[in-house]
C-alpha cells in the first residue's frame, strides 16, 4: 500500500468523527482489563519491524495497551503531531493489513486525526517506545468499517514505534 494510501486510511476516522473529542489522558481502566495471555504476541529488537502472532479468544470489548519498550524521550499529548512506524492486523484473521515498515518511511500526522483507539492509547507513550493497541472497532472503524481487510466491526492490532513528538 502506498504511503498516500495509509496515510489516508488513519486519517478517514477524522472526516467521520468530527464531533468526537478526548481529554488526552488514558484511562487507567482501559488498561490491563483483560489477560494479556490470549493477545498477540509481539517480538524483534527496536529499531525493527515487529513480528505479531496472531490473536486467540474473543477480542477485548474496550481498549487495551502494553508497552513493549519503553521510550525515553518527549512524551505524546492530544495535541502532538507524531511520526511513527506501525504495524496492523486485523484480529479476526490474524492477517497482517500493512505496515509502515514494508516500504521504510514513517508516517507523520496530527494526534487528533486519527481513530479514536489512537487518541486514546498513544498519549502518554515516549519517543523510542514501542506500544501494542488492540482497539475494539467502536474506537477504530466501526461498522462501517475501512474497506479490505477491515471489515465491519474489525478488531484492529496496532504495533506503534514512537519515532519523534512534535
Amino acid at each position: 500500500m502506498k504511503t498516500k494510501q495509509k496515510i489516508a486510511l488513519l486519517l478517514l476516522p477524522i472526516s467521520l468523527l468530527t464531533a468526537c473529542s478526548t481529554d488526552g489522558g488514558v484511562d487507567p481502566m482501559l488498561q490491563q482489563n483483560q489477560s494479556f495471555s490470549d493477545f498477540p504476541e509481539v517480538a524483534g529488537l527496536s529499531g525493527s519491524k515487529p513480528e505479531i502472532s496472531a490473536p486467540k479468544g474473543t477480542p477485548p470489548a474496550k481498549l487495551e495497551t502494553q508497552d513493549i519498550f519503553v521510550g525515553s524521550g518527549a512524551e505524546a499529548i492530544a495535541t502532538s503531531v507524531l511520526e511513527v512506524h506501525y504495524t496492523l492486523m486485523a484480529w479476526s484473521s490474524g492477517q497482517l493489513v500493512e505496515s509502515s515498515w514494508d516500504s521504510g518511511q514513517t508516517a507523520t500526522f496530527p494526534l487528533s486525526g486519527v481513530i479514536l483507539g489512537w487518541q486514546q492509547g498513544i498519549p502518554g507513550m515516549k519517543e523510542g517506545g514501542r506500544r501494542l493497541l488492540v482497539i475494539p472497532p467502536d474506537l477504530g472503524y466501526g461498522a462501517q468499517g475501512a474497506g479490505g481487510a477491515i471489515g465491519p466491526n474489525e478488531t484492529l492490532i496496532f504495533v506503534v514505534d514512537l519515532i519523534k513528538v512534535s
